[in-house]
């Protein structure tokens, strides 16, 4: 059943209000041919080319069928000239690609289309459920758990555009750790990115695109209202070498 159907089952009230808001599902151009029907690499490297396994072929038609032709819009807010924010908006396109590649760890990730912008990354979906990007060289980098985790995670970005954005010029992860009292959002959490939130603060938390092990923490914060702004202000001191203000 495609995600679209039957009010949007296994996400949150949050994620259902997106996609009930900017959601529409677009029919593919032309045909698609089925996986079971393709040729994928040899997994031990020879070059030859062998029918597609079992496993891609539930993965990847799974994947078709639920989220295959999904659109929807994730609204940004983010830094503009000093004082002030710049509300952005992307769209998400779940059509699946042509690539796959035999994962040297066990199981196959095959590509989708993704985030629709100029961009050096495929994305792609694994086998195993989880959903991660390549950068021209057939690596799989985890993004997110799940199909749904990212979808969860556009939800609460999406949620909190008209917050304030936090301008980080050090390093937005240490801040972030100074932050406490904030709660997780489960269902957009996971080990390569995760959300904390309270009624004035949002954060972002995740692992930089890259081939560097481990991969380098990062964060991103949005405030509500002056209460927010004291928070995030008194964090981003407490993060400075010796706790100074500037």
């Amino acid at each position: 059943m495609h995600l679209l159907e039957d009010h949007h089952p296994g996400l949150s009230p949050l994620a259902r209000k997106l996609l009930e808001r900017t959601g529409r599902r677009q029919e593919p151009a032309g045909p698609r041919i089925p996986t079971e029907l393709l040729t994928v690499p040899d997994r031990t490297g020879t070059g030859r080319r062998v029918p597609a396994p079992l496993e891609l072929v539930t993965a990847r038609e799974g994947f078709a069928q639920r989220l295959g032709g999904l659109r929807y819009t994730v609204r940004r807010s983010t830094p503009g000239v000093p004082g002030e924010q710049r509300e952005s908006a992307s769209e998400w396109n779940w059509d699946l690609g042509t690539a796959v590649w035999p994962d040297p760890a066990g199981g196959w990730y095959f590509e989708w289309t993704g985030e629709l912008v100029s961009s050096p990354v495929r994305y792609l979906a694994h086998t195993d459920g989880r959903v991660g990007v390549e950068a021209g060289d057939g690596v799989f980098r985890e993004i997110a758990s799940s199909t749904t985790h990212l979808i969860e995670s556009h939800a609460v970005m999406d949620a909190v555009a008209g917050w304030d954005p936090w301008p980080i010029e050090a390093d937005g992860h240490a801040v972030a750790g100074r932050l406490d009292g904030l709660t997780e959002v489960a269902e957009a959490s996971g080990p390569m990115l995760g959300w904390r939130m309270s009624d004035v603060v949002a954060v972002m938390e995740f692992r930089e695109w890259s081939n560097q092990v481990p991969r380098a923490p990062r964060a991103f914060m949005w405030s509500r209202g002056e209460e927010g702004r004291r928070r995030l202000h008194d964090a981003t001191r407490a993060a400075r070498p010796g706790g100074r203000d500037c």
